[in-house]
């Protein structure tokens, strides 16, 4: 490859490179079930590692966590790599760290309430433009009042303390019904039972221990284990979406460079497309659009082409095409659409050899030197050099004690948020915390009063108080929650964190992903 760094892919007439200085200009992995799409996953994915480039991949099936043992036995492996003639091809693992939302097949993880946000939340929760409106007013009341919403009983609690209140919100923010706070109740509920719950608290995720290297200088490879988490669909999506937020907040702009900083793998992507709204559907092509310039390189996995939108599809430089079956009309278009996206060959018909692929190959077509596309290829696949297939309980078990996590992540933290503050007021003869106070009215004299004006408050240094003495005083009590606010956020979320949680209103409902683009 004249001494550029690249992954070998695979070859027919010529050998096809992926070069790491374009892989950050993202790319997919298309075919029907059966035709090899996760041996090539596994086969980049093992690329970068060796290339100093940590990733992250669902594994959906449960046979990606062979990456982490060494493999080059396998006897198709073995004939597919004397075919290919690679004649260095041996054996070896890449260095993996498994995880389990649930906790059971690796390093649980755990995000807050408030790192997800309202939209997102609203999201997950299947939420109407009412309830979500609902749900960014109870966010906001938490911001203000110094509630930190940590895990799901943190906003329940808050939920419940907004029904109860809901008569003295709606001149400060709108109306909320009963009714509409119960709906987003029973929805959470739904949640946790879909194994939800887990995903809400503390220790939060640290993204640095994602985006390693080890000893040797090799990429570490994270696995999801989502074999289970995929029969929550919609958890599954918003998580990695979330995920994928918290990699846009948190990583600085790098521009050109020689590889990327991480590669994301997002598989089954369609489910993250699904029922999207046409705002976020917007949201997400930006973020696809904008990551790049921060060293994050997202590849998507699917069956159909067509599960991507168009706006999406066009930003993605790097194809793998596996065979698809034309035997429906929809099947059909997506051969057409597939073979469309490709830079044509004159060697043959794009549209015919899609449908006519074997096992283990794919039309590729990847970013030359020049970042122009470069004609489609009909190649075999590399195969990997770590195992294919699923690894054993024990095996999975000994990575997940060896590793340097081990013991960070394992046991929850619950420590003061809304929920104890909010359950603390009720039994306190009914009594209200100072950090939860009801909107307070506009001021004005008792009728016991004496006629004697209160002597003139004080103005707050560096302000002036105006000819009424309401406005400014306003302002200044608004400005010391809003401080109060985010020096709360900082003893928790650190310094980082804390413009978001303690921010001005368009901070504080806008966050992660959506907070970005918007503020």
């Amino acid at each position: 490859m004249s001494g550029e760094a690249a992954i070998f892919v695979g070859a027919s007439d010529t050998d096809q490179y992926l070069l790491l200085k374009y892989a950050n200009r993202h790319g997919l992995i298309a075919g029907a079930t059966g035709t090899g799409k996760t041996v090539t996953l596994q086969t980049i994915a093992e690329g970068f590692s060796a290339n100093g480039v940590p990733v992250f991949m669902a594994d959906v099936k449960g046979d990606l966590s062979g990456v982490s043992q060494r493999g080059g036995d396998n006897p198709r492996a073995i004939e597919r790599a004397k075919l290919l003639k690679m004649r260095d091809f041996a054996g070896r693992a890449c260095p993996a760290v498994f995880w389990d939302l649930f906790g059971e097949k690796g390093h649980p993880i755990r995000t807050t309430v408030s790192e997800v946000g309202p939209v997102l939340m609203a999201r997950l929760l299947q939420l109407n433009e009412v309830q979500e409106g609902v749900l960014n007013i109870v966010f906001r009341l938490a911001d203000e009042r110094g509630l930190l919403l940590l895990d799901l009983k943190d906003l329940q609690a808050m939920l419940q303390w907004v029904a109860e209140n809901a008569g003295t919100l709606t001149t400060g923010y709108g109306n909320v019904s009963k009714q509409t706070v119960g709906t987003i109740q029973r929805q959470l509920l739904v949640l946790e039972q879909q194994g939800g719950k887990g995903f809400f608290g503390e220790p939060a995720l640290d993204l640095a221990d994602m985006i390693r290297v080890d000893a040797l200088g090799q990429g570490i490879v994270n696995v999801l284990a989502a074999e289970r988490l995929m029969q929550s669909p919609r958890l599954y999506s918003t998580f990695l979406l979330w995920l994928l937020s918290e990699l846009f907040e948190a990583l600085p702009e790098v521009g050109d460079i020689d590889k990327p900083k991480f590669v994301f793998f997002f598989d089954e992507a369609h489910l993250l497309f699904d029922d999207a709204p046409k705002a976020l559907l917007g949201r997400i092509e930006q973020v696809v659009r904008l990551i790049r310039s921060k060293g994050v390189g997202i590849y998507f996995i699917t069956q159909n082409p067509l599960d991507v939108p168009e706006t999406v599809l066009g930003q993605l430089g790097n194809r793998v095409q596996h065979a698809l079956r034309a035997f429906t009309p929809r099947d059909q278009k997506a051969v057409k659409v597939a073979a469309e996206t490709f830079r044509p060959n004159p060697k043959f018909d794009a549209v015919e050899a899609i449908v006519a692929l074997g096992v283990g190959e794919a039309l590729l077509s990847f970013l030359d030197a020049k970042g122009v596309p470069t004609p489609v290829e009909r190649c075999f696949i590399a195969p990997p050099r770590s195992r294919i297939g699923p690894v054993m309980d024990a095996e999975r078990g000994a990575t997940t004690a060896s590793s340097t996590l081990a013991g960070k992540y394992e046991t929850a933290v619950d420590r003061e948020s809304a929920y104890e503050k909010l359950t603390g007021r009720t039994a306190t003869a009914g009594a209200a915390p100072e950090t939860i106070p009801p909107p307070a009215p506009e001021p004005r004299l008792k009728k016991a009063q004496p006629p004697t004006p209160a002597p003139t408050p004080k103005a707050p240094a560096g302000r002036q108080r105006d000819s009424i003495g309401v406005t400014v005083a306003k302002a200044a009590s608004r400005s010391m929650a809003t401080i109060a606010a985010r020096e709360a956020a900082k003893a928790i979320f650190g310094k980082g964190k804390a413009g978001s949680i303690g921010a001005s209103v368009g901070g504080a409902v806008l966050r992660g992903i959506l907070g970005s683009i918007l503020r």
